[in-house]
């Protein structure tokens, strides 16, 4: 049989080991929201691209593009910035940015595409606000409805990707 031994006891005067204390949870991270901000204009320029591509690649607008526009740049700022209540407003004005941007440079690869130039010489005749004379000759409810679209959808994920 086996005996079980007690371990010594503590030489007089020793400390005796102390009970685990349990720290307090961490406070919830607020973020950089410089970075967050920084990640949302870099994914803003990157989205504007590829949406404009992605139209003139189609010849038309839909939804789920406007949708991921607005999912990357949310995504981008909460991600980069934490749980800052400022980054799904900044998100969503962002994502708002880039549609729109995405609609001018759809615009823009249109008439280089009809007049058989390069873009830069479109860019450099028109320029921004020939193109948006243009956007607003045109736009209709849809232009708007994708425009609230990433907007709504960039403040919702840059809401989840903070957490």
């Amino acid at each position: 049989m086996s005996q079980h031994t007690q371990p010594p006891a503590p030489e007089s005067g020793a400390p005796a080991a102390a009970a685990a204390v349990p720290y307090p949870a961490d406070p919830a991270r607020t973020g950089n929201v410089g970075l967050g901000i920084a990640a949302g204009v870099v994914a803003a320029l990157i989205a504007a691209a590829a949406y404009g591509g992605i139209m003139n690649a189609i010849d038309r607008q839909v939804g789920y593009a406007a949708v991921g526009v607005g999912l990357l740049i949310g995504f981008a700022a909460g991600k980069a910035g934490g749980r800052n209540p400022a980054l799904p407003v900044i998100g969503a004005v962002l994502s708002l940015g880039a549609v729109y941007l995405g609609q001018l440079f759809f615009i823009a690869l249109a008439l280089a595409d009809y007049g058989n130039v390069g873009l830069g010489e479109v860019l450099g005749k028109a320029g921004v606000g020939g193109l948006n004379d243009i956007w607003q000759e045109g736009a209709d409810l849809m232009d708007y409805a994708f425009l609230a679209i990433g907007g709504f959808v960039a403040f919702g994920a840059a809401k989840k990707a903070g957490d």
